[in-house]
């Protein structure tokens, strides 16, 4: 099946304020855990605004790239940028990884038939759910592991990461945290930061690979519906954001996971 096919440039009717709310929605979800929801978002497009599998990921790739750019300022003033920048090393060792992950995950979902990329997508909603189980509920205590075998495991598991992010058109941030404290002993704030600058030219490389086969069409069928949906999904996340600590993780992170899971299966069943 051809990019083309597979995309079906299709132009959202759906009103802004229907639009800018289920982003703020679904930045809300992704703010009361620090994320910028984009796991939550994807389903959303495909069952609420009835895009077909790639077009919602290329549209939720969009949105991502700009909470992603919205956010990466405020955490560097939540962490100072010379400490990021110290720790420069991470962030080279998982773009090694992350960087033909992106390409090649990109490449595959262009492949794809539209049925298997929705089975694919829900496994991977189902990891997703478990990634953001284990990080929010359990103490992640570094690996320790020697150097000799650190850095080429931060080049698997970004390679990983970028294909599933690039699949997913996700910022990859519910893997790429707790990856960082488990590879590489970083604290949460401090891999939260990471995270977005190994995100962000991880985004680019995916987008780079979709543009090659003509699957921006529905990006620029619906840059008002983008625009409107991404400008929701940030103010949601900042107002998710004040909320963060106000409901107990025992209760919201499995509630959330219960999300991810139920999307999963209506996603696995999509025709």
């Amino acid at each position: 099946m051809t990019a083309e096919q597979n995309v079906a440039p299709l132009r959202s009717t759906h009103a802004a304020p229907v639009v800018f709310g289920a982003g703020a929605a679904i930045g809300v979800l992704g703010g009361m855990i620090g994320l910028g929801g984009a796991e939550f978002r994807l389903p959303l497009l495909i069952s609420l605004f009835g895009f077909a599998a790639l077009s919602a990921v290329i549209l939720n790739k969009a949105m991502s790239l700009v909470v992603v750019l919205v956010a990466l300022p405020a955490r560097l003033v939540a962490v100072p940028a010379a400490e990021v920048a110290a720790r420069w090393p991470v962030t080279v060792n998982l773009l090694a990884g992350s960087l033909l992950g992106a390409w090649a995950g990109a490449s595959w979902a262009v492949r794809m038939r539209s049925v298997t990329l929705y089975k694919v997508l829900a496994g991977l909603m189902v990891l997703m759910a478990a990634a953001m189980v284990l990080t929010h509920t359990t103490m992640l205590d570094t690996l320790a592991l020697p150097l000799w075998a650190q850095i080429p495991s931060g080049v698997v598991a970004g390679f990983g990461i970028g294909v599933v992010a690039a699949i997913m058109g996700v910022a990859g941030g519910e893997l790429l945290i707790p990856t960082i404290v488990l590879l590489f002993g970083e604290g949460i704030k401090t891999a939260g930061s990471l995270s977005l600058l190994v995100s962000l030219p991880t985004m680019l490389v995916a987008f780079a690979r979709y543009s090659r086969d003509g699957s921006f069409a529905v990006l620029g069928a619906n840059l008002r519906f983008t625009a409107v949906m991404a400008l929701g999904s940030t103010a949601g996340a900042v107002g998710g954001g004040l909320l963060l600590g106000v409901f107990p993780d025992l209760i919201l992170i499995p509630a959330l996971a219960v999300i991810l899971l139920v999307s999963a299966v209506k996603l696995a069943r999509h025709a």
